[in-house]
């Protein structure tokens, strides 16, 4: 059983309630029935009528989804690991998750009231949660919290992303062998690290196979709006881009691409079915192996406070299938970059590296660290425009 949490039920949870038990009941979810509360007779039983042993309490997971559900990106690819949390675990867990949630206040108000209801583990998914994550873990110390693209982490606070680049730069080997015109689009969300090693990845890959590439980007400041993105893509489509990816959470950059007659990379989840003919492949995320393991971990009592980057070889990303448009050789020639990542015997993120300005910013043969990676904030040489201040 399933029970979605809307926001606007939710916010309505925050004012006063009537009793404690109906705030716990609201925000429960799937993964087995609840626990009758005992009534007062019941605590009065005589000792000698003995009951069976109680069944242990089914661990409380929460989740915190910027987008709904049915993005067919982002909050998607999330509340799909969730699912599989709860096939995994069976009635030893129960799940909920509140959709839709803005950042800031919005989230901080719904992060406290899961808290508030009982919930042992809390995913907040969007990076705009992660001071409000903070804040509410302050106040419930008991509760462990997981952020995911975050970079700040308390006792009860780990943060988690995958290594989105290394797809991110198959990717873009992909686009920059489709491309007849040397120019690529790119429909980006906001100018935070993620994105812009994205973006420098993609442009990285393409520039690998085809060192005439351009990347043009156009930036909409906001994570879902089917409308804004197809009308980015749309523009970049009129400036001469022919195959156009994006970090953005909906379909619109992929049902523009097909409208228009151009390629399209999707990214989150495979995105063909919007694009049949336009759709080349996608980055997709499979978060799945990493929440089973952190909801293990507060089962028996492991959990720590960490930063988790899961990859390739973690299972954590991967590419969806091609599209027949893609030539075998090139198909062939990601693959075997692929297997490279895979096996760690080639880094997308590998100098030299120059910056928009040509200067090189990472030296031969030198890897970026994860801390260089988490703090990005320019470009790489083949992107036009600027980062936004």
């Amino acid at each position: 059983m399933d029970t979605v949490l809307p926001l606007a039920g939710l916010k309505s949870l925050l004012k006063p309630l009537a009793t404690s038990l109906f705030a716990a009941s609201i925000l429960t979810a799937c993964g087995g029935s609840e626990a009758p509360v005992p009534k007062a007779a019941d605590t009065a039983a005589p000792a000698a009528a003995s009951a069976a042993p109680a069944e242990a309490e089914p661990l409380k997971v929460g989740f915190v989804y910027v987008g709904p559900t049915g993005d067919a990106g982002w909050t998607y690819a999330h509340d799909e690991a969730r699912k599989k949390v709860v096939a995994h675990f069976g009635d030893a867990v129960k799940t909920s998750y509140v959709e839709s949630v803005a950042e800031g206040a919005d989230s901080e108000r719904v992060i406290n009231q899961m808290a508030k209801s009982g919930h042992d583990l809390i995913f907040t998914t969007s990076f705009g949660y992660m001071n409000p994550t903070l804040k509410v873990a302050k106040k419930f110390p008991d509760v462990k919290f997981e952020h995911a693209t975050g970079y700040k982490r308390a006792d009860n606070v780990g943060t988690y992303f995958d290594r989105a680049y290394e797809g991110r730069y198959l990717a873009g080997m992909t686009a920059g062998a489709m491309t007849k015109t040397n120019t690529l689009g790119y429909v980006a969300s906001f100018p935070i690290p993620e994105v812009l090693r994205g973006i420098n990845a993609f442009t990285l890959g393409a520039r690998s196979v085809n060192p005439e590439v351009e990347v043009k980007v156009v930036w909409v400041s906001t994570w879902y709006d089917p409308g804004k993105e197809r009308e980015a893509a749309e523009t970049m489509i009129l400036q001469g881009a022919d195959v156009l990816t994006q970090h953005t959470d909906s379909p619109g950059v992929i049902n523009a691409a097909e409208a228009k007659g151009v390629y399209a990379i999707g990214y989150n989840s495979d995105m063909s079915v919007y694009g049949p003919t336009a759709h080349l492949t996608a980055s997709v995320h499979n978060w799945a192996p990493l929440y089973i393991k952190k909801v293990q971990a507060v089962l028996d009592g492991s959990w720590v406070s960490e930063d988790v980057w899961g990859g390739l070889s973690d299972n954590a990303l991967d590419l969806a299938p091609f599209n027949g448009a893609v030539p075998q050789d090139v198909q062939d020639k990601v693959n075997a970059m692929k297997a490279a990542i895979t096996a760690g015997s080639l880094h997308p993120f590998t100098g030299p590296i120059a910056g928009q300005d040509g200067v090189v910013k990472v030296a031969d043969g030198v890897v970026m660290t994860d801390g260089d990676m988490a703090g990005m904030n320019w470009f790489v040489e083949g992107v036009q425009g600027e980062v936004p201040k």
